[in-house]
């Protein structure tokens, strides 16, 4: 895949539209660039400019033959939907939109707080309570923020160290452990701390940190990108409580009114969140049997799930084909 950078200009020649798109030149396809980086994806531009830029990025677009385009975790509330789809008919591209990920928020203002406190009463407060008591023997928790990029690429190895052995001690594969991921990081780092839109969380118990929290300011939300936390620790869920300690910050501080979650569905995330943020997955294809197929498989897909032993044996079976390309013969008693 290969960067592909749409940007738009207005009469006065400043720049008020950018597509950070991604291009497969065999394929003929493009996808947003921070497709498999991002909680969200869209195109960026000036409302009054909005229609324009992304009508004209679709006729840039066919005009390079691009016959293939997917936007994945595209904000279901983005003014973008809008002026896509009447775009897309208008360039000859066929649009389907489809829910993609369903991403936990936190709203302030929704929180319980105490009669005359500002502090928000939060799920699991004795069990943090006593977690931050047992973690802050030697000294008291606290929260400590790294927002310079000095300050950050000097953190930035002992959090993806403790990342991989978090993932290694549950029988996973850390993306920390790609050269790629890190120098994404690395550089995301020095492009945004000049703008004061990255900071690394840190739970701390006098010079020990306890978890870590890689993430981002922006419009009044902050967001829970990248956690990890001290393996050593999980049984006083380090995870949950830097998390609850976050949330009590930005909720003590008038710049916020919203702590946002991201992509994952996991449970500690259910537990906080009173709303929530719905992205879409939509595919423009200029072939109308691509988009017809493109259709009938989702429907496919959604029927098949809504019966989970059926679903149970379509796995099977793909699994056996998958074996069968790869030249491994089936374990003796599978399907």
């Amino acid at each position: 895949m290969l960067p592909l950078i749409l940007l738009g200009y207005d009469e006065r020649d400043c720049l008020c539209g950018v597509a950070a798109l991604a291009g497969d030149p065999e394929r003929k396809g493009v996808s947003f660039l921070c497709a498999t980086t991002g909680d969200y994806c869209d195109f960026v531009g000036r409302p009054e400019n909005k229609g324009t830029f992304v009508a004209g990025v679709l006729a840039e677009l066919k005009k390079m033959e691009i016959g293939s385009i997917t936007l994945t975790n595209l904000p279901a509330d983005s003014d973008s939907i809008a002026v896509m789809q009447l775009a897309a008919s208008e360039n000859g591209y066929r649009c389907f939109a489809r829910t993609a990920y369903v991403c936990a928020q936190v709203k302030l203002s929704g929180l319980e707080r105490r009669p005359g406190e500002n502090k928000p009463v939060l799920p699991g407060k004795k069990m943090v309570r006593r977690s931050l008591n047992a973690m802050g023997r030697e000294a008291p928790v606290r929260l400590d923020h790294a927002r310079s990029e000095q300050e950050i690429l000097s953190i930035l190895p002992q959090f993806m160290q403790a990342h991989v052995a978090r993932f290694q001690a549950t029988g996973r594969v850390s993306n920390m452990e790609r050269p790629e991921r890190r120098l994404f990081l690395e550089e995301l780092t020095k492009l945004l701390s000049q703008s004061g839109r990255v900071v690394l969380t840190r739970m701390m118990s006098g010079p020990r940190t306890l978890a870590w929290n890689y993430g981002f300011q922006f419009h009044g939300t902050w967001f829970w990108y990248q956690p990890t936390f001290d393996s050593d620790l999980e049984k006083y869920s380090p995870g949950f409580c830097l998390l609850a300690k976050l949330i009590e910050e930005a909720a003590e501080n008038a710049d916020f009114s919203t702590v946002d979650l991201g992509l994952g569905a996991e449970e500690y995330k259910e537990r906080f969140a009173n709303q929530t943020r719905e992205t879409l997955y939509v595919t423009l294809r200029a072939s109308r049997a691509q988009h017809v197929r493109e259709i009938l498989r989702y429907r496919a897909a959604e029927m098949i799930k809504a019966f989970p032993t059926l679903e149970a044996g379509v796995r099977t079976v793909f699994n056996r084909l998958r074996k069968l390309k790869s030249g491994k013969p089936p374990k003796r008693g599978s399907v």
